[in-house]
């Protein structure tokens, strides 16, 4: 990492031409109502499952299992590496699997269903310092997309209000349709660049996982920014982030 990267104030556009956000985490705050939804979906399932095998019962932990096994990743990826961190293997099943269906699929079909009912409710809370930011790079003639594992990107976006700030778009369905490997895989990245007609070496990275910080240190963007809403800085520098903020709106221009 160089002093220049770590000492980052703003973007300059002789330096990149593109900026690729993450959504959840960084654009808006879902990724509050993804981790609940992955622990009442788990849950749910594993005291069934005890009640039916005589396992032990242990509830899924946010503050763990949701870091280190479906932070950022494709929502069957995630179940998927779950299950597999308790020993349990089921079938894969296919997209189409009802919710709750005992399948990889199945349990992700009812995570889905469960965030689409809480942005429903609730609604989609934004970070102001993000879309002033992103708002300022378009006006500096910045090329901008959003990357997301998430299915629910158009949703969380027509929620937010925010639909018409992003020139390309590449979400779960993408990702699933397109056959990419999830993150820390950079496929999506690499495609929201190609898409955007930028080089990655002329492309940001904007991430808030741990995953998705290892997706812009492995395609070899030209800078891989952490937002660290966890407190977690250290552990984003370590994984590849370049230069790491608290908040987008620290690298708003000073005009």
């Amino acid at each position: 990492m160089t002093a220049q990267k770590e000492t980052i104030k703003s973007l300059r556009r002789d330096q990149y031409d593109a900026v690729l956000l993450d959504l959840d985490g960084v654009i808006t705050d879902t990724a509050s109502i993804h981790a609940r939804s992955w622990k009442r979906m788990f849950d749910e399932y594993l005291r069934e499952r005890s009640s039916r095998t005589g396992e032990p019962f242990r509830p899924f932990d946010i503050a763990t299992d949701y870091k280190l096994h479906v932070d950022g990743k494709p929502r069957f990826d995630g179940v998927r590496d779950f299950l597999k961190s308790r020993e349990i293997k089921l079938p894969e099943g296919t997209p189409d699997d009802p919710p709750l269906h005992e399948t990889v699929c199945g349990l992700g079909n009812r995570k889905n269903e469960l965030v689409n009912e809480a942005i429903a409710n609730d609604g989609v809370e934004v970070y102001q310092g993000t879309v002033t930011w992103v708002r300022q790079l378009l006006h500096d003639g910045f090329k901008i997309a959003v990357v997301t594992s998430s299915a629910n990107c158009d949703v969380v976006l027509k929620a937010a209000g925010l639909a018409d700030l992003f020139e390309v778009r590449v979400d779960g369905n993408t990702i699933h349709d397109q056959k990419l490997n999830g993150k820390p895989a950079p496929d999506a990245f690499l495609t929201a660049a190609k898409k955007l007609g930028i080089a990655p070496e002329r492309s940001v990275v904007v991430e808030d996982a741990i995953s998705g910080v290892e997706a812009g240190r492995n395609g070899k963007f030209g800078l891989v920014i952490g937002v660290a809403r966890k407190g977690n800085n250290e552990e984003l520098k370590r994984h590849g982030a370049d230069v790491v903020v608290n908040d987008l709106a620290e690298l708003l221009a000073r005009k």
